[in-house]
């Protein structure tokens, strides 16, 4: 049941990364949370558990989603190259953090997360477009920030990325495609970090690398990788405004269960 449960998730959040560019996670993490307490996991490393597997996900929905929106031509590869410098050593420091707070604690951190996305996507709240495309330091540094903060809440950083290229005047389709072209250096250095930091919990069930449960990852990736196609098509056909705030709301109930 579990790994059905997986499967389905899979499904769910490879729609949600195309088409949306936000990688799955904000969907992933809770459920897994949920997931792992009903199976009887530790409580002091589920949730890192949690965040660490959501993150190795996301590999596998970001190459699919990429592929889609570059066939596109939608990705812009120099904004790209120089924000990945900076995740890469954001994600990396986002892990460490996450690994060195406690897990009920890091359950309501994502709880508030959760809540603010719920509201920016509900009330469809965005950036005017007011300034260009920072220069190559500037896309280094909010790489740096939004990988470190990707980490923590194990997503693959698109509700961040996603505002940050509005607001910098990038169009909202190709921000979308870049954001999740973002996503695939998030999940691999996050991913990476949390099997290296978590390698040694003997709270740990068994069939982990770290903090990443391979049964969900495989049971996840193999239905996000063609999801994630599909979801990126209909990025380029529909007006999602209805499925956002569906999302929105599923979001906020998810973060005051967290909180409460």
């Amino acid at each position: 049941m579990e790994f059905l449960l997986y499967i389905v998730l899979g499904a769910c959040a490879g729609v949600l990364a195309g088409l949306f560019g936000v990688g799955g996670g904000m969907i992933i993490v809770p459920v897994l949370v949920f997931s792992f307490t009903a199976q009887g996991f530790d409580p002091s490393v589920l949730t890192h558990l949690a965040v660490g597997t959501s993150l190795a996900t996301i590999i596998f929905t970001s190459v699919n989603s990429v592929l889609e929106h570059n066939r596109k031509g939608a990705v812009r590869w120099p904004v790209f190259a120089w924000m990945a410098l900076g995740i890469l050593l954001g994600a990396g420091l986002g892990s460490l953090t996450a690994a060195s707070i406690q897990g009920p604690m890091l359950q309501k951190i994502i709880g508030v997360f959760a809540i603010l996305v719920a509201l920016q996507m509900g009330l469809d709240l965005k950036p005017k477009a007011s300034r260009d495309v920072p220069g190559k330091p500037g896309l280094t540094l909010a790489g740096g920030v939004i990988g470190w903060a990707s980490a923590i809440f194990g997503i693959g950083g698109g509700s961040l990325t996603v505002p940050f290229l509005t607001w910098r005047s990038v169009p909202i389709q190709q921000a979308v495609a870049t954001s999740a072209a973002c996503g695939l250096p998030i999940a691999l250095a996050g991913a990476l970090s949390f099997m290296v930091v978590g390698w040694h919990d003997a709270h740990l069930p068994q069939w982990s690398l770290g903090f990443v449960y391979l049964p969900a990852l495989v049971g996840i990736a193999l239905t996000s990788m063609f999801f994630a196609r599909f979801g990126a098509r209909l990025a380029h056909k529909l007006s999602p405004r209805l499925l956002k705030r569906l999302f929105a709301l599923l979001l906020l109930t998810v973060g005051l269960n967290f909180l409460i």
